[in-house]
């Protein structure tokens, strides 16, 4: 049919501006043709000698959309008169359908249609899509996917752990490593491992309220993760947004229900503290429904068989109300085993719900970690542990024993079949390498007359709150001490920390206007914003403050580990409290010895209660994991000494250094051991931190993106050598580009700037801008379709091939993570006219190299004349492609029953004999599995995008 002449009713499209959608002839005068374009309610007038429109023509096949929304496929074309009818199925009936009456919407997501209506791109689109699938289809595959591009140092504890729990189907565990070793950069990696596989979407963190703006700044900071907080102002803004608009809304629709807010984000921060004084909040946050919940600070969540507190009943309820919980705890036994209990109970009610059997399993831990260390220490196994793991493994340990490593697998057996194994996660500094010596400077100085009557008692512990500002600070001691040793330190930063905001916003004062010394504070009397500004301040290392003069919640949550100075103004009551306040130099990564400086007053509760932290539990120079169970036990006494009676110190000071030693012995033979060695693999972590950094290190992401940024309109200016200043240009596709601002960002591409420069965004595989790339030309028609000129002595000019690209089709929940096992890379067929296949002979980094791009105008002109050639090649290709789909089925089958069907086995078999393992979890994996089988069937292959090559 004759394609070339304007004929009123025609359906043409625009070359220029394919917005326009699909154009309808509906005048011809002269020299000049006008369509109209009713997808864009607009009209334009061509030269008809030089218009940039190409006829649309449907294939036999293809589906066609009529301006009602009726869906037909095309099952043959009539030309009448220059205009198309064609007769098409919609799926009962064969009807005639004018190209008249088609949709104005036009979507041509064939490559061959989109070069047939002139909606091709130059040769570097389809370079770009090219790599952009291989790059896919390498990082589906990784053993790193989900934990790439995070602004944290690979510590292998972090890294298992992330990785253990993160790949799990809705993962409930207690995250319980000691202070300093990390349990929100877990709670992150696992988070942000869920969201990017799709394992989740919607994510709540409920945390005290003065850990609000941290966790909202980290999660951005190291993750790249937006969370929106949900609290009183966020309700008052909605309130009114509902006055200004919904009542007359509701006037007319009679609809009164309000806007629940949590519903309204997919990723939220809200404030214990909030959930539990606003009732509506809180069933707000109920009804909305969560994939994931993490709960931080959750030792603060007070159970007994009992009662439990307000805060325990609210995270129990949103608890039940997420598919998936993370508790993060430093002290998970300290407080208790009814303590450590309660938590459990949260995360599976079902298998801990009496706490009484819970203990007696808690006395069969020593049993087995005793014989778990001597299978690790000797190469014979004693008749008695023999006997012993009969009891535990039964018929299994003969199997066990003729494998190829028998112990390494028996204490694997152990581990899994361990009551809480596959729920808690605990690591220890005495089990992870890498923190600094602690060295502490006592500072006796005496006690002022001014304090004569509130010396002893919890009272003592702060007496500066019983007299009035000015005094206190003329008379203390301790201020004038404090400026000295500020001033002998200067420049080193140094972190101050008292129990009260008043102390600190008086010394604060103090320091800054009286003794010139910059400084800055940090209490719960702040906003988050003012907090977080003093915290900027005092991290400035060129005209930032000098000291850093914190309250209590400066020990909590906070991360200080660039100084090394800590001074305690003052001692708290509770052991955990002062491992907290070291806890904030004392970290992974610190590089110092922490210098932890102690002025107390003499004949005070203050001395007491040094000589007990000091003598006693010798909580200064070491983590001290059982200082309350200690306090607990000597309670009497030390009460006593604190109120003023030091006759029995020294007998106390005796009893709690005896009490600490026995109890640090339970923990390292109890079930802490057992439990450390499933929180951290080694080998398994090192290999995955060699997977992970093989993709940071590697220069790949950044040619992606240069090539990526070239196409697509983002100007590149050097910044350093690692980093680059990337600004929208004149040619800026912003929907292809996500996260890049109007007045540009700076990024690097390298870990290590990445670690000491936080002002700089890590580019990586996983970085949202470099997602957002890919996954815009895979689902935009960017690069499908391709028009380029080959100039090689071998081909006689005028010459066409086609390289054709053909993905796996397969629609299936991205849940299921089937790109695991069927390839996502392309598979390429280079063919010409006559059906030849020569893609061996020129690959297709060759064919890039060799191929130039045809100028678009005379790209134009060519299309039309080549169409029938094309349509032959594409069917040639498509009939090349058939038999490579059902080898990559059955590998893709291959590979899932291998992973589904081992992990399956291994539940079951493990439910037997550990309850800890839900039949939830289990099904979930049968039904992903017969899912995942079903969707492989269907599999077909697509398509994707060609080039279509002309000599010269």
């Amino acid at each position: 049919m004759d394609t070339s002449e304007f004929v009123i009713g025609q359906r043409w499209v625009s070359h220029s501006d394919t917005g326009l959608g699909l154009g309808i002839v509906t005048d011809i005068s002269g020299r000049r043709v006008t369509l109209g374009f009713p997808a864009a309610d607009e009209e334009r007038t061509y030269a008809i000698d030089n218009a940039p429109l190409s006829r649309i023509v449907y294939q036999i096949g293809e589906e066609i959309q009529t301006f009602e929304g009726e869906q037909f496929i095309v099952r043959a074309v009539e030309d009448i008169g220059g205009v198309l009818m064609y007769h098409a199925d919609d799926g009962d009936n064969i009807q005639q359908i004018s190209e008249v009456k088609l949709s104005g919407s036009v979507n041509f997501s064939a490559p061959h249609q989109r070069l047939f209506a002139g909606q091709f791109d130059r040769n570097g689109a389809f370079r770009l899509r090219v790599a952009t699938l291989q790059h896919q289809d390498r990082l589906h595959g990784s053993p790193a996917q989900g934990l790439i591009g995070a602004r944290t140092q690979h510590l292998p504890h972090q890294i298992y752990i992330a990785h253990e729990v993160a790949k799990r189907h809705a993962p409930r565990v207690l995250l319980a490593d000691e202070v300093g070793l990390g349990k929100t950069i877990e709670a992150g990696l696992i988070l942000h491992y869920q969201l990017h596989t799709g394992r989740a979407k919607r994510a709540l963190i409920v945390v005290p309220d003065s850990l609000i703006h941290q966790w909202l700044v980290e999660m951005l900071r190291r993750f790249n993760l937006r969370f929106s907080i949900i609290d009183q102002d966020r309700y008052d803004a909605l309130k009114d947004d509902e006055d200004d608009v919904d009542a007359l809304v509701n006037h007319i629709f009679g609809d009164d229900d309000p806007v629940n807010p949590f519903e309204t984000e997919q990723l939220v921060l809200c404030s214990l503290d909030y959930l539990t004084s606003n009732e509506q909040a809180r069933k707000d946050a109920l009804a909305a429904g969560w994939d994931l919940m993490i709960v931080d600070e959750a030792h603060h969540l007070a159970w007994s068989p009992e009662q439990a507190s307000a805060e325990y009943q609210v995270v129990e309820e949103l608890s039940a109300a997420s598919r998936g919980l993370l508790l993060l705890t430093a002290t998970p036994e300290q407080v208790g085993v009814a303590s450590h209990f309660a938590r459990l109970r949260l995360l599976d009610p079902a298998r801990f719900h009496d706490l009484e059997a819970f203990r007696e399993q808690e006395q069969q831990y020593e049993a087995i970690n005793a014989v778990v260390r001597r299978l690790q220490d000797s190469t014979e196994l004693s008749a008695d542990d023999r006997q012993a793991l009969q009891a535990w493994l039964g018929a299994e340990l003969d199997q066990l024993l003729a494998g190829p490593e028998p112990h390494q697998a028996i204490i694997d057996a152990l581990l899994d079949r361990h009551g809480t194994g596959r729920v808690l996660f605990r690591n220890t500094r005495a089990a992870i390498q890498g923190f600094p010596e602690r060295r502490v400077s006592p500072h006796a100085l005496p006690r002022p007359s001014l304090y004569q009557d509130h010396a002893w008692g919890q009272d003592g512990l702060a007496p500066e709150q019983s007299a009035d500002e000015d005094t206190w600070l003329a008379e203390d001691p301790r201020v004038s001490w404090l400026e000295q040793t500020l001033v002998g330190l200067r420049p080193q930063k140094v972190v101050v920390i008292c129990a009260r905001a008043e102390t600190a916003m008086a010394l604060e004062h103090y320091l800054q206007l009286r003794a010139g010394i910059r400084s800055a504070a940090f209490h719960e009397q702040l906003s988050l914003v003012e907090r977080d500004r003093a915290a900027a301040y005092f991290a400035d290392t060129e005209q930032g403050a000098q000291a850093l003069i914190c309250s209590e919640i400066g020990s909590e949550g906070r991360n200080f580990q660039f100084a090394h100075h800590l001074v305690l103004f003052d001692l708290p009551a509770n052991p955990d409290l002062l491992e907290q306040r070291i806890g904030r130099l004392d970290r992974i990564g610190q590089t110092d010895t922490i210098d932890i400086h102690v002025p107390y007053l003499t004949d005070t509760a203050q001395e007491v209660q040094y000589r007990w932290f000091q003598d006693g539990l010798n909580a200064f120079a070491e983590s001290c994991a059982v200082g309350v169970a200690v306090q607990e036990a000597v309670q009497g006494p030390w009460q006593q000494a604190i109120e003023g009676d030091t006759s029995e110190l020294e007998a106390l000071v005796r009893a709690s250094a005896a009490e600490a030693a026995r109890l640090r012995t339970l923990l390292q033979n109890g079930r802490d051991a057992l439990i450390e060695l499933n929180s951290c693999r080694p080998e398994q972590a090192g290999q995955l931190i060699d997977s992970i950094e093989a993709e940071e290190s590697s220069a790949a992401v950044r040619d992606y993106m240069m090539q990526a940024f070239d196409i697509l309109g983002v100007d590149v200016e050097d910044h350093t050598e690692e980093s680059d200043v990337l600004r929208p240009g004149e040619h800026y596709q912003a929907g292809h580009v996500a996260e890049l601002p109007e007045d540009g960002v700076t990024v690097t591409w390298s870990r290590q700037q990445a670690l000491e420069r936080e002002d700089l965004a890590f580019m990586s595989w996983e970085h949202p801008m470099v997602t957002g790339v890919m996954d815009s030309v895979t689902s935009s028609g960017l690069g499908k379709a391709a028009l380029a000129n080959l100039s090689v002595k071998a081909l006689p000019a005028g010459t066409l091939l086609m390289e054709a690209l053909f993905t796996v089709h397969c629609p299936a929940p991205e849940a299921l993570q089937l790109t695991r096992y069927l390839p996502v890379s392309p598979l390429r067929l280079l063919v010409d006219v006559n059906g030849k296949e020569l893609s061996a002979a020129l690959p297709h980094d060759r064919l890039n190299d060799l191929c130039s791009n045809i100028r678009r105008r005379t790209a134009q002109a060519i299309v039309p004349q080549i169409r029938p050639q094309v349509e032959t090649m594409v069917d040639h290709a498509e009939r090349l492609s058939e038999p490579h789909l059902e080898p990559m089925k059955q590998q893709a089958l291959d590979q899932l029953e291998a992973s589904f069907g081992t992990e399956i086995r291994r539940l079951e078999a493990l439910q037997k004999v550990n309850p800890a393992i839900r039949e939830e979890e289990i099904d979930f994996f049968r039904d992903q599995l017969a899912a995942a089988r079903e969707a492989i069937g269907r599999a077909s292959l697509a398509l994707e995008g060609i080039r279509v090559i002309v000599t010269s």
